[in-house]
């Protein structure tokens, strides 16, 4: 049987994909599975970061060993001619903390992605592009990829840009906790007294929901009937 994991930090990401798929919550973890006569897609998410997104890679090969695995979700623009809501198959990933890279199975292109360990704010957008000279920037990719590396099994990446290059948007760091986790309500309570960041945030959101539904676009051009990658 062929297994091919999505790996996301978020739910909301992987809502336009998974949608209809079998859920579950195992260790924290939320887990999506849709099966064929012949394979299985497993869709996972545990929160930010590259430790969450090893817990949810975990997770999806607790049923076998897999055949293939995608690091997808949002990302932040490097580049001021990348708009919000479009998506990207990055071609390869930079471990900002050690200098790894990782070469994607997804067609060559410019398009490359800085993995960082906290959101990047536009002063930190500036530095890393500069620094890396890539388009985008996460905080799971490298994870997944190392993972894969070290399982000898295929690494994609598929993102979405969620914000822009020169957005100005709130310190999201401050409510992430240390497994990941984005404290929502706690957020939205500090935003109550900054008004003049609500168009900045609505925009987001609207950029957010339209990265998620072409990344689920992407994806499934992807996989085809019986759960495998199509080869480019």
């Amino acid at each position: 049987m062929t297994r091919t994991a999505i790996i996301a930090a978020m739910p909301a990401e992987l809502k336009p994909l998974v949608r209809g798929w079998q859920h579950q919550r195992s260790q924290g973890v939320d887990i999506w599975r849709r099966k064929f006569d012949h394979g299985e897609w497993i869709a996972a998410c545990a929160g930010a970061g590259v430790e969450a997104a090893t817990r949810a890679f975990t997770e999806a090969e607790k049923g076998g060993d897999l055949d293939a695995v995608i690091s997808a979700g949002w990302a932040g623009a490097l580049r001021e001619e990348l708009a919000p809501g479009q998506v990207f198959d990055v071609s390869c990933v930079i471990d900002a903390r050690t200098g790894e890279r990782f070469l994607t199975a997804c067609p060559p292109s410019d398009c490359w992605l800085v993995t960082l360990s906290r959101v990047a704010g536009v002063h930190e957008k500036k530095r890393l592009a500069e620094t890396y000279q890539t388009s985008l920037v996460d905080m799971e990719a490298a994870g997944v990829a190392r993972l894969a590396q070290m399982r000898g099994i295929p690494f994609y990446c598929v993102k979405g840009v969620s914000d822009g290059y020169n957005d100005q948007l709130p310190d999201f760091n401050r409510f992430i906790t240390a497994n990941g986790q984005f404290r929502l309500g706690h957020f939205m309570v500090s935003r109550l007294y900054r008004p003049w960041q609500w168009p900045a945030l609505i925009r987001m959101g609207e950029n957010s929901r339209k990265a998620a539904n072409g990344i689920a676009e992407s994806l499934l051009e992807f996989l085809h009937e019986r759960g495998r990658i199509r080869q480019a």
